[in-house]
């Protein structure tokens, strides 16, 4: 290989890697606090609730294996504002 082809081999695993690096989400039932008025009301979830339960996407199978949570989160009002976000049922 070519001094020049291994930089540029270098330079693409780098920038390849650097695109495949995800932020880590921080499991907090808090998190989804914009969400509350509209699971425990018939209220639309604002834009806020579901840029936070997209978010949290990875940690609801967590939340659904908690007993303290899993009423909440299993509720008809929190599927029905995890369906108007786009959110789908985790199937823990």
């Amino acid at each position: 290989m070519k001094k020049g082809s291994f930089f540029v081999a270098i330079f693409l695993v780098l920038f390849l890697s650097e695109l495949l690096v995800t932020e880590a989400v921080t499991c907090s039932v808090t998190e989804l606090t914009p969400c509350a008025a509209a699971i425990t009301s018939p209220q639309a979830p604002s834009s806020a609730c579901c840029a936070k339960l997209r978010e949290q996407k990875p940690c609801l199978c967590g939340y659904l294996k908690n007993p303290n949570l899993r009423p909440y989160v299993n509720s008809p009002n929190a599927q029905r504002v995890a369906k108007t976000c786009g959110v789908p049922t985790p199937s823990c």
